[in-house]
């Protein structure tokens, strides 16, 4: 039996600075030698661009490493921004075009499989177990019975807070929020004290970073959209007009109508806006991935050594943070002809080698790559890697259905909208946030 890590054993063997003890002995840090394969063909492959420097010597690398193993193979490599791919991608694919491959956020996918614009791909087609990887990670991938796609790296985020702005504003600065109410507290004290923003808040519509950062709220106070908190979810129950949601809406509102604690742009800000702020010294707090402290280190150097993550702060009922990251899928472009040579690329991309390093400020994928000298290599250099990896354990999934997107990218923020600009009550926005959740779903049912 192999050594899988669980996610709880692997939090106790990590240190305070981050490192999970190697379980294989380094051997220096070339890439791991594979059997050249012959496959032939040529195809596109669509992803998103990095962030930082060190992410993009990853990458060039690894198309290095591609260009050697799989000589015959002729890749088109494309990335588009984030905000833009979800768009390009169902404009490409209705009009029988767009790539051949593509990694795509792990909310995504099963739109694509559940229309008919994605292959079968399972662990096995590239010679690893289910086992091999996260469950909820692959069950992202499952719609009707059939999984359609591999994961490539999986990550939460984590709570960012300014230790300095902390003190300056008469705050415990090596205290962070252990709770939401807390966090509303804290806001509210350094805007009163400081005349900034306590909590960088993101509310904007149509963006994936506003149910990422909203839905760890809602989940903690028992919350949810459906019914995706549960063991064994149905999708059949929506449950956004709960008392336990609203609870958590009040929370939002608190912080942006009643103490105006948060940027005024909330409504408007994407994580990118929250960043800048953050950055500027304009918001002591937020929900943040870890990259940005890499971030700050290259635009901020002097903000860095009072820069510290924790984790999301508790709800009444959990603590809680959206199970993220991302999966590679095979697209109906695909020809039967290209898919040896497309299944031989997925196998490089998901090893544990590749799945380390080209995810560097994430987790891999494949749970082996814990046992990868990689991992450990990103655990010696990444500081706050060991908070991001700790908040897998708290993750949720968002609902595996084909309208997620719709829901958690237009719902949610919408209902947000509604009641933070105060059009409507908590009560209001909800009900209507309900009614357009079932409206979602019987359109859906009717052209199934």
């Amino acid at each position: 039996m192999r050594q899988q890590i669980s996610r709880r054993n692997m939090l106790k063997m990590m240190g305070a600075a981050g490192s999970l003890p190697f379980l294989g002995g380094l051997s220096g840090m070339a890439s791991r030698a594979f059997a050249q394969s012959d496959a032939a063909g040529a195809f596109t492959y669509w992803q998103v661009p990095t962030e930082t420097p060190i992410e993009t010597e990853q990458y060039d690398a690894f198309f290095a490493y591609i260009r050697e193993q799989l000589p015959n193979l002729n890749l088109t490599n494309e990335t588009i921004g984030y905000g833009d791919m979800l768009d390009t991608l169902r404009v490409a694919v209705r009009g029988g075009g767009g790539p051949q491959v593509a990694t795509l956020p792990i909310l995504w996918g099963v739109e694509f499989a559940a229309a008919g614009f994605l292959r079968p791909l399972s662990p096995a087609d590239l010679g690893y177990t289910d086992e091999t990887f996260w469950p909820k990670a692959l069950a992202s991938n499952r719609w009707q019975g059939e999984t359609y796609g591999v994961p490539t790296n999986n990550e939460t985020l984590a709570f960012i807070y300014n230790k300095q702005l902390f003190e300056d504003a008469g705050l415990d600065p090596d205290v962070a929020p252990t709770t939401w109410e807390e966090v509303v507290e804290f806001s509210n004290q350094v805007h009163t004290n400081l005349g900034i923003s306590g909590f960088g808040m993101v509310a904007r519509l149509n963006n994936g970073n506003t149910p990422f950062r909203f839905m760890p709220l809602l989940w903690s106070y028992g919350g949810s959209a459906l019914d995706e908190t549960d063991d064994n979810p149905t999708y059949q129950e929506i449950r956004i007009n709960s008392p336990e949601s609203r609870a958590a809406m009040q929370v939002y509102y608190d912080m942006y109508v009643r103490d105006g604690s948060v940027p005024n742009s909330a409504l408007d800000n994407s994580q990118t806006e929250n960043r800048e702020l953050f950055l500027a010294g304009q918001v002591a707090m937020m929900i943040s991935h870890p990259t940005e402290y890499n971030i700050v280190v290259n635009t901020a150097p002097d903000l860095a050594e009072s820069v510290e993550y924790v984790l999301i702060p508790e709800g009444p009922v959990r603590r809680a943070v959206v199970f993220g990251g991302s999966n590679i899928h095979i697209l109906s472009t695909t020809t039967d002809e290209q898919l040896e040579v497309v299944k031989e690329f997925i196998k490089i991309r998901t090893n544990p080698e590749w799945s380390n390093r080209m995810a560097w400020f994430s987790n891999p994928g494949n749970l082996d790559g814990f046992d990868d000298e990689w991992w450990q290599t990103r655990s010696e250099q990444i500081r706050f890697l060991n908070v991001g990896t700790a908040m897998l354990d708290y993750g949720i999934a968002f609902p595996v259905v084909p309208e997620a997107t719709e829901i958690m990218n237009l719902i949610v923020p919408t209902m947000l909208h509604n009641f933070l600009t105060e059009t409507m009550t908590i009560e209001e926005a909800a009900a209507d946030a309900e009614a357009q959740i079932q409206a979602v779903l019987d359109r859906s049912a009717q052209t199934s």
